[in-house]
């Protein structure tokens, strides 16, 4: 089993920065790949940004530029680096873990981001 506890979401103006973290417990060893997904009133959750067993990392056309997932391993911790923050930004984002068979999601709890003036 795999825990995530994500932390950081608040209310911000637009053009300001944020950082969420995901910190995991658990079995990290099953883990296979660990991503970020926004999900927005009335929408689908999406993907945002997925890292792979080699830490590249992928990033939806919508945040390319704006936004990275550094991951510090020794605090089994992975962040979302959200800058130039825009309204449209603006979420309940979950972190997420795929096992290494990929026929498993673990997710956090999710954090809430608001972005209005």
């Amino acid at each position: 089993q795999v825990q995530l506890v994500e932390s950081g979401g608040g209310l911000v103006q637009p053009g300001v920065s944020l950082r969420l973290s995901c910190v995991a417990s658990g079995s990290i060893s099953s883990i296979y790949a660990m991503g970020w997904y926004s999900q927005a009133p009335g929408k689908q959750r999406e993907c945002v940004a997925i890292i792979g067993r080699g830490e590249n990392t992928n990033y939806a056309d919508s945040v390319k530029g704006r936004f990275t997932s550094p991951v510090d391993k020794a605090k089994n911790t992975m962040y979302l680096q959200m800058d130039t923050l825009k309204p449209e930004d603006t979420a309940v984002y979950y972190c997420n873990a795929v096992n290494n068979k990929r026929d498993y999601n673990y997710w956090g709890q999710g954090t809430q981001v608001n972005v209005s003036s």
